[in-house]
């Protein structure tokens, strides 16, 4: 998918990532057989890869775990060297490792820390700082924006370890934004945080995609990450695209249900057999009964509904994207 009049940043193509491992035969007999002869086994973590992307756009890079994605930002990053296909980001290769080009990317891996454990958490920035060779002034000055935008002004100096989990990610995601890079790779930044930590992140992640521009693939478990931030999604499974797109497309292909919502009085008893031939019963509780129907059946089912029943209320809505995505991977195993 691309976008006409903006600036490819990463072009990917065919890019494929082939794991050989080793398999022990059991026992004895089998650890001296393998001394002799090994067997091994190649699974493709990554397989025909191909997508571009253009200056300043946030994407979404969804699928199951052990889909590839994280595979693909490692490779993107120059962590991983590719079995085969090509990919420059920013006009060079990554695996190359030039530089010139670490300098203008940053890799957030949720699972993973870069700052020292049992340092304050300004002794960790400073450090990359020098790593990256910002003057103390402007060290200053961005890490007084980042640190006041994320609400964690207070906590410098604290040593990391003694953070919470919210606030070492948001330390975490300093460290990455420190050198101003024009590229950014999260893989799951939102990750065990609580409801308030994560939208604080999103919130951030928004603002600084808007005001400087700089490129993003997420990857999140959390749907709200998705939706919230993401106009355009990448579905990978099995080391595969199958969707690159608009989110909204992503309903409007893969959902065939809509959700209906109907309140009626408290006292009203409506019997699950009778609801049956209009679409499946997924909730019902006194007063309140919702439907998954066909959208192609949703203007006779509406109708059906308020001739027969003491309809009070009635809202039609889409299926939650997360049910979507969940029910993509059940049928592509």
């Amino acid at each position: 998918m691309e976008l006409l009049g903006s600036q490819p940043v990463i072009e990917v193509r065919n890019l494929t990532k082939t794991y050989r491992t080793y398999q022990k035969q059991p026992g004895l007999r089998g650890a001296l057989r393998g001394l002799v002869k090994r067997d091994y086994q190649e699974a493709d973590a990554a397989k025909n890869i191909s997508f571009t992307i253009q200056e300043g756009e946030f994407v979404g890079f969804l699928g199951p775990n052990g889909a590839g994605k994280t595979t693909t930002l490692k490779m993107l990053a120059g962590l991983l060297y590719p079995t085969s296909g090509t990919a420059k980001v920013l006009g060079y290769i990554p695996w190359h490792r030039k530089d010139d080009y670490r300098r203008q990317f940053s890799l957030l891996l949720g699972q993973k820390n870069q700052l020292w454990w049992d340092l304050p958490a300004r002794e960790s920035l400073e450090l990359n700082a020098r790593i990256y060779g910002i003057p103390q002034a402007r060290f200053e000055k961005k890490l007084g924006e980042l640190t006041e935008l994320l609400r964690i002004e207070g906590k410098l100096n604290v040593m990391v370890r003694e953070l919470s989990l919210g606030e070492r990610m948001k330390m975490e995601l300093i460290a990455s934004l420190l050198h101003e890079p024009k590229i950014l790779f999260l893989d799951e930044p939102t990750i065990g945080l609580d409801v308030v930590s994560q939208k604080t992140v999103r919130d951030f992640l928004r603002s600084h995609n808007q005001t400087q521009k700089t490129t993003i693939i997420l990857t999140s478990h959390y749907m709200a990450d998705i939706q919230e931030l993401c106009k355009r999604v990448i579905i990978v499974d099995k080391g595969k695209i199958f969707f690159d797109g608009k989110l909204e497309q992503v309903i409007d292909r893969f959902a065939d249900t809509k959700l209906i919502t109907i309140q009626t009085a408290a006292d009203i008893t409506v019997q699950p057999p009778s609801l049956t031939p209009l679409g499946e019963v997924v909730e019902q509780t006194p007063g309140c009964i919702k439907l998954k129907v066909k959208r192609d059946r949703l203007i006779p089912v509406c109708k059906t509904i308020l001739d027969t029943l003491p309809v009070l209320d009635l809202d039609i809505q889409e299926v939650p994207i997360e049910d979507i995505i969940r029910q993509l991977f059940s049928h592509n195993q």
